[in-house]
């Protein structure tokens, strides 16, 4: 038979509803469509045919189990989990669905309650403990039961969960791994949260199971946990089958926080297109529960529909991890960041993971300096800042004597001191040039603190007063000349600095691709192509600069700017 939904337009036939809504692989859609039918898929070989039987068998077990737990939570002895469950605020509808149950505090009830089971079976399903020269005895004891299911809702593990601290007793027990259950292969709840993200586009990962039934007690049935552990490959491959985004909603305490980027960490290497994940930062202190009986449903809710982007969480996160007052603390800021981008595989998804780390880096390493508001009457409530420092002024003097590697390059400098408002209207530039251009690093630092030094209205040129060389000869370069319009002068001044920024950065992007040539050679050499083909209209437009904005000076003037220019065009193009 087919199927059609007349209000998301999905439609399909019998295979692909259990495929695609509930989340089943192939394989196993196909099982469970058998054994409603009462068919016997055949097995591909004896041994998986043995396997097969030996799941099935064990199985029997586990759903034998859950049956005898949920008769215990009714009778005399489950009294003490009833209050329990009540006290969770959990309805009588959530109790039955989810199937809570109770284990006695013995040793033997259970083997006894199961006695049609052999104790080799009971063992090998998780259900006792076997001990060497002793009788096996019951693993679970005294605690409020759970059962673990598969993607086809059969019962194939437990959660127990204790009812009083007790000195060196676990709060949550679940049952080991066996031929049914993988904890790193399971997602508590996912039988159900799979059909319910097919109505909500979402799946909640959260730490624990009592969270989902919290959740779901609220009215959310799209939620999972994972089982004791982080998330695993093969748990985020079962998240991303049914969404292209789930979201993570860890507890906000620092223990949560380390969850969430120990899950980014597995899922970085994994990433492709449309494959993401999305994290939620809980308050500080609360699970979901708490937040639910704290501000209601409708607070998570909101939290839940903006979450931020991994790339976001993983910024704010290695940002947040430590103090940065040092040089020394933003290059490992720097390096953490880079060795979270050298885990993605995907290549496109590297480098824009790269870009936009390295950006935000930028801005943060070299913050844009507000420009200062000098209106009518501000004199009169104006502070001197501090003079430049004298190892600022010693920096600088080297650049401008001839530390700077060409003509061009001391001239934009000069440029900026004759005009130092122009500092902080390009500081985000100067920061890009610095983080490019490790040689221009201490150049931009200094500059940055020579801004300020500017008086009250930011018009002095500040190179003489404070003991720098004198520019270059000013008739090259019209932003140095003092007969120049200031406006003009300034909008020159800035196409000089997007020139001399501009090439360090086409050249840091071309090594890069150069870098990723062995693992991606198509890419990276359409890469290298866009970037040299950049680079020589770059080279064009530095030389038509030198030719167009010398003035019409003498005719050897115009040469010796020119031959310049093309100087700074032809440097670091190999």
């Amino acid at each position: 038979g087919f199927y059609h939904c007349f209000g998301c337009g999905a439609h399909g036939d019998v295979i692909s509803w259990m495929t695609d809504q509930r989340g089943l692989p192939f394989i196993d859609a196909i099982k469970e469509l058998a054994a409603q039918a009462g068919v016997e898929v055949p097995a591909p070989d004896p041994v998986a045919a043995k396997r097969a039987e030996k799941r099935a068998s064990l199985v029997d077990v586990t759903e034998a189990a859950q049956k005898w737990f949920a008769t215990n939570l009714h009778g005399p002895d489950g009294e003490h989990a009833r209050e329990y469950l009540r006290t969770r605020g959990f309805s009588r509808r959530i109790v039955e669905e989810f199937g809570f149950g109770y284990a006695p505090d013995s040793k033997v009830a259970l083997k006894g309650a199961l006695s049609d089971f052999d104790d080799a079976m009971l063992v090998e399903s998780g259900m006792q403990i076997s001990v060497e020269d002793k009788a096996p005895y019951d693993r679970f004891r005294d605690r409020l039961m759970l059962p673990i299911q598969d993607q086809r809702g059969r019962v194939i593990a437990f959660g127990g969960r204790i009812l009083e601290s007790r000195d060196g007793v676990a709060k949550y027990l679940n049952s080991p791994d066996t031929p049914l259950f993988d904890k790193g292969r399971t997602l508590y709840n996912l039988h159900r949260a799979g059909p319910a993200s097919r109505q909500t586009n979402r799946l909640v990962v959260v730490e624990g199971y009592m969270d989902v039934i919290a959740l779901a007690n609220a009215g959310m049935a799209d939620a999972v946990a994972p089982l004791g552990t982080a998330l695993t490959e093969n748990q985020l491959t079962l998240l991303w089958r049914l969404v292209d985004a789930p979201v993570l909603c860890f507890d906000g305490d620092n223990a949560g926080r380390r969850a969430a980027m120990r899950a980014i960490g597995r899922a970085l290497p994994m990433l492709q297109p449309g494959k993401t994940l999305s994290i939620v930062r809980l308050p500080a202190g609360l699970d979901p529960d708490d937040l639910i009986n704290t501000q209601g449903v409708g607070a998570l809710e909101k939290l839940l529909a903006s979450p931020a982007s991994l790339l976001d969480t993983l910024w704010t996160f290695e940002r947040d991890a430590q103090e940065l007052s040092t040089p020394e603390d933003k290059a490992g800021l720097k390096a953490r960041l880079l060795e979270h981008v050298d885990t993605i595989q995907h290549p496109d998804i590297r480098a824009l993971y790269k870009r936009e780390l390295l950006e935000r880096f930028s801005n943060f390493a070299f913050p844009t300096r507000p420009k200062r508001d000098w209106k009518s009457g501000a004199r009169s409530t104006w502070q001197p800042t501090p003079r430049l420092s004298n190892d600022a002024a010693s920096k600088l003097q080297h650049t401008l004597s001839g530390g700077a590697r060409d003509e061009f390059t001391r001239a934009v400098l000069h440029g900026l001191l004759q005009h130092p408002n122009e500092i902080i209207r390009h500081t985000e530039a100067l920061g890009k040039l610095a983080q490019n251009d490790a040689k221009m690093t201490e150049t931009v630092e200094s500059l940055l603190e020579l801004s300020e030094t500017l008086d009250s209205h930011g018009q002095v040129a500040i190179s003489g007063a404070e003991g720098l060389p004198a520019p270059p000869d000013n008739r090259r370069y019209a932003f140095l000349r003092e007969s120049t319009d200031p406006v003009d002068a300034c909008e020159e001044l800035a196409e000089a600095v997007a020139l001399l920024v501009e090439r360090p950065a086409l050249l840091s992007a071309l090594e890069a691709a150069k870098a990723r040539f062995d693992e991606d050679p198509e890419g990276a050499f359409a890469e290298q192509t866009r970037l040299r083909e950049r680079l020589a209209t770059l080279n064009l437009r530095l030389k038509e600069f030198g030719r167009r904005k010398a003035g019409k000076p003498a005719e050897t003037e115009i040469s010796r700017e020119g031959a310049e220019i093309e100087q700074l065009s032809d440097m670091n193009t190999d």
